[in-house]
């Protein structure tokens, strides 16, 4: 059956759109053999919850666990309490260790992968004590273990503020991984996801920064299972998982790049952390299937479909990307509304939001046409765009 809906056009006149069927309905059911691949999951927002800017996040458990029971049935690892979750934006520090309580309970019931975040969050903005930061992160790194999830570290807006070079970094860093109990994922989030870490790892100057980084690596390896890189540099994340020490692995979070990074070269591939993912999980499997059994073919097909969206729900300000993800699992049946914690669902304008569908149905990737097609009316009317 042949579904349509009206959208605006480019003029502002609605034209009809006839929706694409959807390329992939089928679950994974394993997990990969030749990469590793977390998808960063999003929370949904309790409807009748205040989530008004600065409000504590009101949390649907039901529907945001479901989500994740989603992705690990397509095989895919969940990375729990990441930026995609709203940290740092909603997200408060009571909701995050709910979260990845609960979040770690499901996973460990299913035999699903799990990692999630430590980070300093829950701080004052203003913290410019290092060891009240380095506290601050053991804080959480402790909520984490304890849950029994793969710790990241995520990047400190706090440490990023008060550090005065990268010696700073080495020891707050250093400090946190001698205490952990496993190995811990590093992420390096750039400022094109948060501008208030610009000059992380003790320098404005990106090679200066790298080669900080790359020391920290080599200097704990044996603490460190890998880097998550969110830099949005395809050449630069190369040249670093170059340089990393053979037992440190290199997840991207290059959500514009990810199939050329994951692929590799002669030299070595990226493993993946992103949050693209999320919203692409059954495709994502589908190649990711592709390259385990050696197809390339099958892999780059499938890839290429996704990456017009990609880059646009990662489009600048890179940081409201949060609210297309979001977007995209309501069009998809996932939940039942398109509300955010903090009020975020007005990150995106409604031309972009049209875009994002656009760009999905032309993708494959709503499993229910119908739905979503309704759903896109309903939102439209809601936005005041008439047929």
């Amino acid at each position: 059956m042949t579904v349509s809906v009206r959208l605006p056009g480019v003029d502002g006149r609605s034209v009809d759109h006839t929706m694409a069927e959807p390329r992939y309905l089928g679950a994974a059911g394993a997990r990969f053999t030749s990469r590793i691949a977390y998808a960063a999951a999003h929370v949904v927002a309790e409807p009748l919850g205040h989530n008004a800017p600065g409000a504590p996040a009101a949390v649907d458990w039901d529907a945001t666990l479901r989500f994740r029971h989603h992705l690990w049935n397509h095989g895919f690892g969940v990375a729990e309490a990441m930026d995609t979750a709203q940290r740092g934006m909603g997200l408060d520090w009571q909701a995050t260790q709910q979260l990845i309580r609960r979040s770690a309970a499901e996973a460990h019931a299913v035999g699903g992968q799990i990692a999630a975040g430590a980070g300093t969050d829950h701080l004052e903005a203003g913290e410019r004590d290092l060891d009240t930061i380095t506290t601050g992160y053991l804080t959480q790194l402790e909520v984490v273990e304890d849950s029994g999830a793969r710790p990241i570290l995520m990047a400190s807006r706090q440490l990023a503020a008060a550090a005065g070079g990268p010696d700073d970094y080495h020891r707050i860093y250093g400090r946190i991984l001698e205490v952990s109990s496993t190995p811990v994922v590093l992420h390096w989030l750039g400022p094109m996801f948060d501008p208030a870490l610009a000059g992380y790892w003790g320098s404005g100057d990106l090679e200066e920064a790298t080669d900080s980084f790359v020391a920290l690596c080599a200097d704990h390896a044996a603490r460190i299972d890998g880097v998550k890189v969110s830099l949005l540099d395809a050449d630069h994340e190369i040249a670093l998982r170059r340089r990393l020490p053979d037992t440190v692995r290199c997840y991207t979070g290059d959500d514009f790049n990810y199939p050329e990074l994951i692929r590799g070269d002669d030299t070595g591939h990226s493993d993946a952390l992103l949050g693209i993912f999320a919203a692409i999980a059954p495709a994502a499997a589908t190649a990711l299937a592709a390259l385990d059994r050696g197809d390339l073919e099958v892999y780059e097909e499938v890839f290429s479909r996704t990456v017009p969206l990609a880059r646009h729900v990662f489009a600048v300000p890179t940081f409201h990307y949060k609210t297309g993800i979001a977007f995209l699992a309501w069009l998809s049946g996932h939940q039942d509304g398109f509300t955010m914690v903090a009020g975020q669902q007005a990150g995106r304008s409604v031309p972009d939001l049209v875009t994002t569908f656009r760009l999905a149905d032309a993708a494959g990737l709503l499993p229910d046409p119908s739905l979503a097609a309704h759903r896109m009316t309903s939102f439209l009317e809601v936005a005041g765009v008439t047929p």
